[in-house]
């Protein structure tokens, strides 16, 4: 099976011509009339952007994905693509109302009409696992219903088995590989897909990141309907805004557009570093933006989540950063275990101030953070920095962040938004404000501990006495046993020197 989607793969490809994608590098001058005359047979008159995108629709989830993540780049792929790609996040092509109208009555296990007051036949958002109608529940509250893409799993399950094949012949043929350990990474990628084919799990995300900013005049999430949500179907409150990608419809609502760029960067790092629990899923598709300025958050299939040991290093790193404090990125990539023990700091500082200097003193629209994250991935190769694969969706979803910034604001200084941050949450972590909030989070346990000290006083002071007898005891065990070790010592000692006197009379007496 796998065989048959690596040829479909191929032929995907060759059928709306990505060979030139590769043909052009100049690695490849030497075949390209080769290839050129095996293909003649095919018409190729779409533009590439248009070729790009029907591929990977083609392709399947996992490809659309990709397509999803590049149109956020225009700093790295040509604009023509870019523009191209960008229909992927809400414009793939749906399914059929009658299969949707199938897996409602699957779940409910009656017709859709006893179940809403009032069901939209038509999709309003078609994505690469899912689509969304929009329906009206019987006490008259909007709601958006979202079915899960029938024969989506079988499909993803050959893709993924095909992702582990690329990532052993990685390790195995390239010099880089177990570095860069691209199977983990793929495992890591397979668990969020995992988590994103069950809506249940989606419905259960989408409810923590509400809690996380209740009452928060940054961002809007909405309701979970969990009495209609099921593992193919999630019904939750409908949110009416404006795409965060439709600028001049947000300029004549009168949307403050630098702050709205600036209020994403602080999203992000509160999700990250405040809650450990962020969306991983940015891009503009998944965005909308209410009449007054807050974000709207949507899909919640893939939320990225660290521990309190990631969160705090990765601050370290920013930090550090920010600062131009090049030595202390050094020493927590070594601190962490992402870089070898033996590392020389000194090196490791001078390679990463060479990749990172320049970044700075810049507006966002002269920074390319792919190029930086590019440039320090050369670097950490001489130093043998391994990929943390728990890390990946947070890389990814930076990158989204970055070219949503540019979208809207391209003077936006990342680095001077998200600093200030920062410091107030390492400050909250590792200064006074952290000693009082750790005084704060442990004071119910030593509500319960303190009246129970007497007693548990009493308890070891037993514990410790009879310890000691314990201790009495054995050592006059092991007392008894030297002794008695002493006196078999001697009685053999006594015995040779008996022997040894009794021998020469013995053998006169034998002659």
């Amino acid at each position: 099976m796998r065989l048959l989607r690596l040829i479909k793969i191929l032929h995907v490809g060759f059928r709306f011509g990505l060979e030139e994608f590769f043909l052009g590098h100049e690695r490849f001058r030497i075949i390209r009339p080769i290839v050129k005359l095996g293909l003649f047979w095919r018409p190729i008159h779409a533009p590439r952007g248009e070729r790009l995108r029907l591929a990977l629709e083609a392709l399947g989830p996992i490809f659309v994905k990709f397509g999803q993540l590049l149109s956020t780049r225009r700093d790295l792929i040509p604009l023509d693509i870019a523009d191209e790609l960008a229909k992927l996040q809400d414009r793939v092509p749906p399914f059929p109302t009658a299969a949707a109208l199938a897996a409602l009555q699957r779940e409910y296990g009656k017709p859709v009409q006893e179940v809403f007051a009032e069901f939209d036949m038509q999709p309003i958002a078609s994505a690469s696992v899912a689509q969304v109608h929009r329906a009206v529940l019987k006490d008259g509250r909007q709601a958006a219903v979202k079915i899960l893409r029938p024969g989506i799993a079988p499909l993803i399950s050959k893709d993924i088995a095909l992702l582990y094949v690329g990532g052993g012949l990685i390790e195995t043929l390239w010099s880089d590989g177990k570095r860069l350990k691209p199977r983990e990474v793929v495992a890591e990628f397979e668990k969020h897909l995992a988590d994103e084919l069950d809506l249940m799990r989606e419905a259960a995300n989408a409810s923590q990141l509400r809690r996380n900013f209740e009452g928060s005049d940054l961002l809007l999430v909405p309701e979970v309907f969990w009495d209609y949500c099921g593992t193919h179907v999630m019904v939750m409150e409908w949110m009416d805004g404006t795409p965060v990608s439709k600028m001049e419809r947000l300029r004549e609502q009168g949307i403050n557009i630098p702050k709205l760029a600036s209020a994403g960067v602080e999203i992000f790092f509160t999700q990250v570093f405040r809650d450990g629990f962020f969306h991983a899923d940015m891009h503009p598709g998944n965005i909308l933006v209410a009449p007054d300025g807050r974000y709207i958050a949507l899909d919640f299939g893939i939320m990225g989540t660290l521990t309190d040991v990631d969160r705090n290093y990765l601050a370290q790193n920013f930090l550090a950063f920010f600062r131009r404090d090049y030595k202390r990125v050094a020493q927590a990539h070594i601190e962490s275990g992402w870089a070898p023990r033996d590392t020389r700091v000194d090196e490791f500082e001078s390679a990463i101030r060479a990749v990172c200097e320049s970044a700075f003193d810049r507006p966002l629209k002269e920074i390319s953070f792919g190029r930086v994250l590019m440039g320090l991935f050369q670097a950490s190769r001489r130093f043998n920095v391994e990929i943390q694969p728990q890390l990946v969706l947070l890389q990814k979803t930076l990158l989204n962040i970055e070219g949503l910034g540019r979208e809207l604001d391209p003077e936006l200084d990342l680095w001077q938004t998200a600093k200030p941050y920062l410091e107030r949450w390492m400050s909250e972590q590792i200064g006074w404000r952290g000693l009082v909030n750790a005084l704060k989070t442990e004071a119910p346990n030593w509500a319960g501990i303190l009246p129970q000290l007497p007693r548990l006083a009493h308890a070891a002071l037993n514990r410790d006495h009879e310890g000691d007898l314990l201790r009495l005891r054995a050592e006059m065990t092991a007392r008894e046993r030297r002794e008695q070790r002493r006196f078999w010592l001697l009685a053999v000692l006594l015995a040779l020197v008996l022997l040894a006197q009794t021998l020469p009379w013995a053998l006169l007496f034998l002659e």
